[in-house]
């Protein structure tokens, strides 16, 4: 019998085309999500914790998503789409939020290739890419444009 091959693995650097697109799938942002959020890391603002301050004075209404927890969403959507076992480093990123996220929206990302290139050393690749976070209404929630040191081909697939 024959070895079960492992699905899911992320793209080697040389498999990314300039201006390639991708989508994820959707992932619905729950109360369950900010609570753990803002209590793990102790973003404890009252925009967050009290819900009648929510409702008679902040500018958002709703259970309201720090913009930290909407990134971090949207991370997990792209690296376990695009990164399995190929993604070797964050390098750093730009960032726009664009408009409030709360509970109960889904969240999607739409990712562009806008940097492809080998690395100075060995066989990996220095890879940007613009994504654009957008919620269940297609409006346009937060763009970011994050580099990444990815993995290149094994010998075996060259």
């Amino acid at each position: 019998m024959s070895e079960a091959k492992r699905l899911g693995r992320g793209f080697y650097w040389q498999e990314l085309a300039l201006n390639a697109r991708y989508l994820t799938y959707g992932r619905t942002i729950t109360s369950a999500d900010i609570s753990t959020f803002i209590g793990t890391v102790g973003m404890i603002e009252v925009l967050f914790t009290n819900a009648e301050y929510r409702r008679t004075e902040a500018a958002i209404k709703g259970e309201v998503c720090p913009g930290a927890l909407v990134f971090a969403i949207s991370e997990g959507l792209v690296l376990n789409a695009t990164a399995q076992e190929t993604g070797l480093a964050f390098l750093g990123t730009t960032m726009d939020i664009k408009g409030s996220v709360v509970a109960g929206d889904t969240l999607e990302v739409e990712i562009e290739v806008t940097e492809v290139r080998q690395e100075s050393k060995g066989t990996r690749g220095i890879v940007r890419t613009r994504n654009v976070v957008r919620n269940q209404n297609r409006e346009i929630v937060m763009v970011y444009e994050p580099l990444r040191l990815i993995k290149g081909k094994p010998a075996e697939f060259h």
